[in-house]
């Protein structure tokens, strides 16, 4: 597999400059960047990266439009950095299609991974902010009032076997060995999964579920 592409978005030069090095310096092409939303959706637009890292805070348009639009457009696949007072902003963004959340504490070979990963159409999720955020989902905290949670849908038994392999964080490889089938099968049951439930992205099934289980009587 070809290194993965990546273009930068954070308002903040230095911190950009300093994930282009943790990135090229383990193989990864940084190919672009840009320091608001705006230039972040136009720059994905002409540069077609394999995954954005977006920051969330940034002046004028900030992440969560940025990636809702990216994601919307097929643009590429969005990678969120965030920080730990940001759980309206990740539920949002989750809600946006965004397929991973990383702290913007993360070490080198974790960031590698997880571009690798959601270049690959895999999830990338720091347990920390995944138990931050789906908390949320469950509170009700930063859901949008003019967006209504779909009825969970009917699974085969593979796909929910699937789904809960999702919940777990699982990646494709590893439900493949769990489950006993072939990766090529995995992702054809994960992208039906998505399917059924309108789900962007692994982490907004995983809130979708969290949600319509909130809701049941």
């Amino acid at each position: 597999m070809s290194a993965p592409t990546v273009l930068l978005a954070d308002d903040h030069g230095a911190i950009r400059a300093g994930l282009r090095i943790m990135l090229e310096s383990h193989g990864i092409r940084v190919v672009g960047e840009a320091a608001d939303g705006d230039v972040a959706v136009r720059n994905a637009a002409a540069l077609r990266p394999d995954v954005v890292l977006m920051d969330l805070r940034m002046p004028g348009r900030d992440g969560v439009s940025a990636t809702r639009e990216i994601v919307e457009q097929g643009l590429s696949d969005v990678l969120v950095l965030t920080s730990f007072d940001e759980d309206e902003l990740v539920f949002g963004a989750i809600r946006a299609g965004a397929a991973g959340f990383l702290l913007k504490t993360v070490d080198a070979s974790s960031l590698v991974a997880a571009v690798r990963a959601v270049a690959a159409g895999e999830g990338a999720l720091d347990p920390r902010v995944t138990r931050r955020a789906l908390a949320a989902a469950a509170q009700g905290v930063g859901s949008p009032p003019d967006i209504a949670t779909p009825a969970l849908p009917e699974l085969t038994s593979r796909e929910q076997e699937v789904l809960d392999g999702i919940l777990q964080g699982w990646s494709n490889a590893q439900l493949a060995q769990r489950l006993g089938i072939s990766v090529p099968t995995v992702k054809t049951h994960v992208s039906s999964v998505l399917a059924k439930l309108g789900a962007r992205s692994r982490s907004h099934a995983a809130a979708l579920v969290r949600d319509g289980d909130r809701r049941r009587p």
